[in-house]
């Protein structure tokens, strides 16, 4: 694997724009954290207030700290909550090293909540956020508390291989200008997405500008999901192109032993930021259980 780069200057340039504008949209953080790795510097922001149990969120593919919009106000009024840009991705976060592997993508994130101080930390992670927080659970659970993943993608359930080739296409530089959006629409179950959309406008600059290099996300075996050591919430959405729901959902519920694991029949991939009030409660429902 190569490092993530931006095509041009004038990619990087646009991306900035559309980033910026993002975290306009997010409240003010409290602090802003560039944390070194052995892969590079980590970009990590806090919301919230210090006391309490931690919460740190990894995003989706290109979607950075700026997907938490929907769910920052209020997960941060209780806890300190910490947003991650992901290395070898578009962000604020600059890779040095190759990624080569899960145990190198566990290594960084190992690094950064080390970094961070952060122990006992309640770990959320969305989609390939999702994977990032499970395989480092399987590698390196000293420091968790909890484990929540929302719609997991190659965790619970593999990816189809619909998703493979119509990704493969969108990311076609011959027809990604008109696949990109259709896409993102078959993912979200045909809605579109609005045009003032800041998360949106960040992951489809992300996705046009940026060259990523991270490695395929391995598939987490039957004896990881067994060996995972913390309490785990998993969201599956019925509604999701991203594996098969139902499999998925029974596979989280025989596998891991210590779960919550719920199938929300009318929820797309973008459960999020489609429905924030829900998760929202849900995770911090999840982690008060957890806490007491």
């Amino acid at each position: 694997m190569g490092l993530g780069t931006y095509h041009s200057p004038q990619a990087h340039a646009a991306f900035d724009a559309a980033y910026d504008a993002g975290m306009r949209a997010l409240p003010e953080p409290a602090a802003t954290h560039d944390v070194p790795t052995r892969f590079g510097t980590v970009r990590a922001y806090r919301f919230g207030p210090l006391g309490g149990a931690p919460l740190a969120l990894l995003p989706g593919r290109a979607a950075t700290s700026v997907m938490w919009q929907p769910n920052l106000p209020t997960l941060a009024e209780r806890h300190p909550v910490y947003t991650l840009d992901v290395l070898g991705e578009p962000g604020r976060s600059t890779q040095t090293a190759p990624l080569r592997d899960a145990d190198d993508q566990a290594a960084w994130l190992e690094a950064t909540l080390a970094g961070l101080g952060l122990d006992g930390v309640h770990l959320v992670g969305h989609s390939f956020g999702g994977w990032l927080a499970c395989n480092y659970a399987v590698r390196a659970p000293a420091r968790l508390a909890s484990l929540t993943l929302l719609d997991p993608v190659n965790t619970l359930g593999r990816f189809p291989l619909g998703l493979l080739l119509r990704s493969a296409l969108a990311a076609l530089p011959v027809i990604s200008r008109w696949g990109r959006p259709a896409f993102f629409r078959w993912i979200n179950g045909g809605a579109a997405t609005p045009q003032d959309d800041p998360v949106a406008a960040v992951i489809e600059a992300g996705m046009r500008d940026y060259r990523m290099a991270t490695p395929m996300p391995a598939f987490i075996t039957d004896d990881q999901l067994r060996s995972l050591a913390v309490p785990v919430l998993a969201l599956v959405a019925g509604r999701s192109v991203m594996h098969a729901p139902r499999a998925a959902h029974a596979r989280a519920q025989g596998r891991i032993p210590d779960v919550q694991a719920e199938l929300w029949p009318t929820a797309t991939h973008s459960l999020p930021s489609e429905s924030p009030a829900e998760t929202n409660a849900r995770i911090l429902r999840f982690v008060d259980g957890v806490t007491a």
